[in-house]
């Protein structure tokens, strides 16, 4: 779409892709993104996740709510998993897996 189109006549994609640009453009210490790429295509998740490394690169601290076990490990130095409110544990994604943090979130694993 154009430049000059309205963020109301944008898809949820597209208005997504703003929003992102908006928050990566005035922050200076840490961004928090929910979902960031929930209602993302492929082409659009990919440049969000190379914002998101830029960002690590000028030490801008990045907080991701994330289901994409995929993208937590792309993205992520730590992961947090929390069940039902409460803090399971944190771990350094390098010293993790997928099956860890799986049984984190099921219930399987309790620290």
């Amino acid at each position: 779409p154009s430049a000059h189109a309205t963020i109301r006549d944008l898809s949820g994609g597209q208005r997504q892709g703003v929003a992102i640009a908006r928050a990566t453009h005035w922050a200076s210490k840490l961004i928090l993104l929910d979902e960031p790429t929930a209602a993302l295509g492929v082409a659009e998740t990919a440049r969000v996740e190379a914002i998101v490394q830029s960002l690590k690169q000028r030490n801008v601290g990045i907080l991701i709510i994330s289901h994409s076990l995929d993208q937590v490990f792309k993205l992520s130095d730590r992961i947090c998993v929390l069940r039902r409110g409460k803090q399971i544990g944190v771990r350094e994604t390098r010293k993790t897996d997928k099956n860890e943090i799986i049984a984190m979130i099921t219930g399987l694993q309790q620290q």
